[in-house]
């Protein structure tokens, strides 16, 4: 085997949301080869590419298709994070991606969404940063068990004076209200306060190099979402629901709102939360407690 025969045979393996070859994109790296064996690395556009195994099988049966079928494959997989960022990284210039995951209902379960789409992300190996922009009920200090805890101003450097530094948790850094303020007080601000605060979020903090910034955006459609839109560079947007027609009613205003040409950002999804209950003693039953394909409309 030689390194032109498997380039050669990967590239014929495309790269499925790109629509070209391996070869073309440049995405295989330090090619190896020892007798029988062969071993090379993937470059993803994502470190939490869900295509990943597919990726995998489709460049084992190219080689031992097209080179040699006893051929022993080994694929080693890194990434070089793309970003979707068209505002000349003026505002949070080390973050790749911005996703802001919103709910046009309180209730529906969109926090729960952030964290483990944060979580996914991280576990995938990108650096990953959550934001709570929820001021008047911020969870993220309770669904990462990090309440009471109070982050640090530190001097990063001179152009980083006097910035918060984010905690972190399972190799995420967080940012919430609830984390410079007693949770056993209520947040009474009004809407310019509360749109300060998130843009202190955003220039006060030490967020350093991310490859995606999610954002658990509170309820509804209203100030604070007007400034994160209008502030933060916004690469995509998750709307969260669940089946019934008045928490759908609110999460089409949401899509809505962020189809609308001032602000124009693409929908990366729509989650349907609480679909059904399963109880433990009958795995098999599925109960549509809240109305069934309620997305669909």
């Amino acid at each position: 085997m030689t390194q032109d025969q498997i380039l050669s045979a990967l590239s014929n393996v495309q790269e499925p949301d790109l629509g070209k070859d391996l070869v073309t994109l440049n995405m295989v790296k330090d090619i190896v080869i020892n007798g029988n064996q062969v071993s090379f690395t993937l470059v993803l556009t994502t470190p939490a590419c869900p295509l990943k195994d597919m990726m995998r099988m489709a460049c084992e049966k190219a080689i031992q298709q097209l080179v040699n079928k006893e051929a022993i494959i080994k694929i080693n997989f890194t990434s070089n994070t793309s970003s979707n960022r068209k505002d000349g990284g003026q505002v949070l210039p080390k973050v790749k991606n911005v996703i802001a995951v919103m709910s046009g209902k309180g209730g529906v379960g969109k926090s729960t969404v952030a964290a483990n789409l944060a979580l996914a992300l991280a576990q995938g190996n990108a650096k990953v940063g959550l934001m709570d922009a929820d001021i008047y009920g911020p969870s993220v200090p309770i669904m990462f068990g990090v309440r009471g805890e109070r982050p640090m101003m530190m001097d990063m450097g001179e152009n980083e004076k006097g910035k918060i530094v984010p905690l972190e948790k399972y190799g995420i850094k967080l940012m919430s209200i609830g984390l410079l303020v007693d949770e056993k007080s209520a947040v009474v601000w009004r809407g310019p306060m509360a749109s300060s605060a998130i843009r202190q979020f955003v220039t006060d903090v030490f967020w350093d190099e991310l490859d995606y910034l999610v954002i658990d955006m509170p309820p509804g459609t209203g100030d604070i979402h007007l400034t994160v839109l209008q502030t933060v560079p916004v690469t995509g947007a998750v709307i969260v629901t669940t089946p019934q027609d008045v928490a759908l009613a609110d999460a089409k205003k949401g899509i809505a709102m962020f189809g609308q040409a001032q602000l124009k950002v693409p929908i990366i999804g729509l989650v349907e939360n609480m679909s059904y209950f399963t109880p433990a003693e009958l795995p098999a039953n599925k109960y549509y407690i809240f109305g069934k394909n309620g997305e669909r409309n």
